[in-house]
């Protein structure tokens, strides 16, 4: 009888401490979940921004139809993407064919000058900050995710209930890394 307790006592351990991980694993990915929400709905906030940016510019530099066209096809490819790794890369495109926007802006004092512009770029320029503060808190859970799923002894439970790790969202070429700065001067 003596046995059978302790054998049952091991066994409630055993279980409690696969419940309390399996738990912790639960919490990580809605954690990461979470995060790539948050940077979803800012990746999308920005994407709503970009026609109204496109007619704003449209009038002042109709020449430059290459760049205008490169901005809307890849908002399009933006809103389209899936994966975070098909998404960061799309992302990293956008950001660098934005960059090439405020550029090509540049050369047009009238529109530097133009308040609407003024103001679609200053909600572009704090959408960007709140993008890279999104991926940070979805890289952060997505790293602490995979840490656990790849550690021992969590990773008996995470195989047995087949936890999945998860893509970071990264931007990988490091042009498209740095915020569009624009200034006019």
């Amino acid at each position: 009888m003596e046995a059978f307790v302790i054998i049952l006592s091991i066994v409630g351990v055993i279980l409690l401490w696969a419940i309390m991980i399996y738990n912790r694993l639960v919490r990580k990915k809605t954690m990461v979940e979470e995060g790539w929400s948050g940077i979803d709905v800012q990746l999308k906030r920005r994407a709503n921004l970009i026609p109204n940016l496109i007619e704003t510019v449209k009038g002042y530099v109709g020449h430059e139809k290459e760049v205008l066209e490169s901005v809307t096809e890849l908002r399009t490819r933006s809103l389209n993407a899936g994966a975070p790794g098909d998404r960061s890369q799309v992302e990293g495109l956008l950001g660098v064919a934005l960059g090439k926007l405020f550029a090509v802006a540049e050369d047009y004092p009238d529109l530097k000058a133009n308040q609407n512009f003024i103001e679609l770029q200053g909600s572009l320029e704090e959408t960007e900050e709140q993008i890279q503060l999104s991926r940070r808190y979805y890289n952060g859970a997505v790293r602490d995710l995979n840490i656990q799923i790849d550690s021992f002894p969590s990773n008996l439970v995470a195989n047995h209930f087949q936890f999945q790790k998860a893509e970071f969202f990264e931007l990988e070429d490091p042009a498209a890394r740095a915020v569009p700065t624009v200034s006019f001067d």
